[in-house]
């Protein structure tokens, strides 16, 4: 016979948690929502599988949206609008729809490549030299013929 509380775990926390993840609540919020400890959450995401499974679906669903904000941000997108005057004398606001044409946004679209393109776009280039290179072997070459003609 085990020993301590029983759990106040439901299968169906397994559903709840799946929404609460898509929406983008952390794991403090959702123990909040739970009422309970975050370390029981912890523990939950352990021994029930299914909410564990609920929870990383969930988590991925948010991240794939901000990606694809992120994305949009970087390219620039268009919106639709409305403009409200009050005209002097008017009985009632004007509405105006627009299109409003959103500018990309140069650190989201850094941001991007740092993390799509590592390698073209970290701020640290590591550039690798080797002997064998046959710029260097002539370069080094031809110091060994000024060094010995120096010697003479």
């Amino acid at each position: 016979m085990a020993g301590g509380r029983p759990t106040k775990y439901d299968p169906d926390f397994a559903r709840q948690a799946l929404k609460l993840a898509e929406l983008g609540a952390t794991d403090q919020e959702m123990a909040d929502f739970f009422e309970v400890e975050v370390r029981t959450l912890y523990r939950w995401k352990h021994d029930h599988d299914e909410f564990c499974q609920s929870l990383k679906t969930g988590k991925e669903v948010a991240d794939e949206r901000v990606e694809r904000s992120l994305y949009q941000r970087a390219i620039g997108y268009e919106q639709e609008e409305v403009k409200i005057f009050m005209p002097a004398n008017a009985e009632a606001p004007v509405y105006a729809p627009f299109r409003a044409k959103i500018a990309p946004d140069t650190t989201a679209a850094i941001f991007w490549l740092k993390n799509r393109r590592k390698n073209d776009w970290r701020d640290k280039q590591e550039i690798e030299h080797s002997a064998s290179d046959t710029l260097a072997q002539a370069i080094f070459a031809a110091r060994q013929r000024t060094e010995a003609d120096d010697a003479r």
